[in-house]
């Protein structure tokens, strides 16, 4: 059984990780690997009571990988730690099949109450960007994905990402559109806060307006181009443009 996991984590390296080159490389070659194997055992012993040993072959394997993970907490199949330097998983945390966690990240908890549930569940097919922290006994939901040095401290819905500090959701497609019109601007969204924040309500609105007049734009456009038939010239000075021109947003927030 333990080897028929090992021979699937191996294959999902092989499959997401272009830098892979053979299965003797994986094994040899991957911190994550490792500290998996180190985990599987430590995490038997765990639940066989044998809780001094369990935690010191967890802490050898901090030490050899530099990947902390306590022996309780639960881990599924097809786990992939990419690079993974200075992951800490929490005692009660639960890792879904086929999740990606890269360096960095820390799934802890909230709470000092022992014999509850003080760390997050991720579902299947996760994915939990650098730096990223996940605090609190609550639900990842499936195929989520959580943005590099992203702080989550509530439940994420399934299919949903989730960007920021403190981080938000975005989940609906006008989320999603404000999202790829403030990357044309060469403005991240991301580094904006909640929605009690006034600013960042006012910038939100700002490319909100912004995407609409694009769209407008190339609506005009168009239809002009279609009304012409493309024989009729240009007005003299005018540039068609269907993008915002970030020095103007660099302008509007001096």
């Amino acid at each position: 059984m333990m080897f028929k996991r090992l021979r699937s984590d191996i294959q999902c390296i092989l499959d997401r990780d272009p830098a892979a080159r053979s299965r003797l490389e994986v094994l040899t070659c991957y911190p994550g690997v490792h500290a998996l194997i180190f985990h599987r055992i430590s995490h038997r012993l765990w639940y066989s009571r044998m809780f001094w040993l369990a935690r010191f072959i967890s802490n050898f394997s901090r030490w050899f990988t530099g990947i902390e993970i306590h022996p309780a907490a639960t881990i599924g199949e097809r786990v992939f730690l990419d690079h993974a330097m200075g992951v800490v998983i929490g005692e009660t945390a639960v890792v879904g099949d086929g999740c990606t966690i890269y360096q960095g990240v820390t799934l802890g908890g909230t709470t000092l109450y022992k014999n509850t549930k003080r760390h997050p569940t991720l579902g299947k097919d996760v994915v939990v960007g650098a730096g990223a922290k996940v605090l609190g006994g609550f639900e990842v939901g499936d195929g989520a994905r959580i943005g590099s040095n992203s702080v989550v401290t509530k439940a994420v819905p399934k299919g949903a990402t989730a960007v920021g500090n403190p981080a938000r959701i975005i989940e609906q497609s006008s989320d999603v559109k404000r999202e790829e019109a403030a990357a044309k601007m060469g403005f991240s969204a991301y580094g904006v806060s909640q929605n009690d924040d006034p600013v960042s309500q006012a910038l939100r609105g700002l490319i909100d307006n912004a995407q609409t007049q694009e769209e407008q734009i190339a609506l005009l456009w168009a239809t002009l181009e279609k009304l012409s038939k493309g024989s009729a010239e240009m007005p003299q000075g005018a540039v068609k443009t269907t993008q915002f021109q970030s020095d103007r947003l660099n302008k509007l927030l001096e």
